[in-house]
């Protein structure tokens, strides 16, 4: 399901956090000092080990991820291990894409390109999430009771402990500054 209510972007810099003046922009502005300035429209998001453990989502994460959804286009690209990523997710203003077997990692990072990498915060914890962290224009490797690849550390430009820290790195942006500035 596909989010189609457009909502105001929210800006965000070490200094502030307003509503853009184009209220028909969907976002989060990032103005990070030495890092970059990024204006997020799109969460790319692992579903097994990043969301959910054992094919369950994790307590906390609905409610965030549909707190993001007024301000980001929500993405999830999973191998979907334990076939269960459609029922957990269901009703959740995002867009589901299951990948086949084979280059998982190679579509992972294809979703990303296709929604614009300079757009893109990604959140996994895989190592067929690599290449899609790598992309995004901030990646955030989450390590959980799955563990995470070290792998996917090389393309990670934040790492955590908990998905819910992870998602509320966007709910509370001056976090997410705090750790990337310069």
């Amino acid at each position: 399901m596909l989010m189609t209510t457009e909502l105001p972007a929210l800006r965000c810099s070490s200094d502030a956090f307003a509503p853009l003046s184009d209220a028909g922009q969907r976002g989060i502005e990032l103005r990070i000092p030495g890092f970059k300035d990024v204006l997020v429209e799109h969460l790319v998001l692992d579903f097994n080990g990043t969301l959910a453990l054992d094919g369950e989502l994790r307590p906390g994460v609905a409610e965030r991820l549909a707190l993001l959804a007024a301000h980001v286009h929500l993405h999830v690209v999973t191998a979907d291990t334990f076939g269960s990523a459609a029922q957990q997710l269901a009703g959740l203003p995002l867009t589901l894409a299951v990948l086949e077997d084979e280059s998982q990692a190679k579509a992972k990072r294809m979703a990303v390109l296709r929604l614009g990498s300079d757009k893109v915060v990604a959140i996994g914890n895989g190592r067929n999430d690599q290449q899609m962290l790598a992309t995004a224009s901030i990646g955030i490797l989450v390590i959980q009771n799955e563990g995470a690849s070290a792998a996917s550390l090389t393309g990670a430009d934040i790492v955590v402990t908990d998905v819910l820290q992870a998602l509320d790195l966007l709910l509370h942006p001056q976090r997410l500054i705090a750790t990337l500035r310069a």
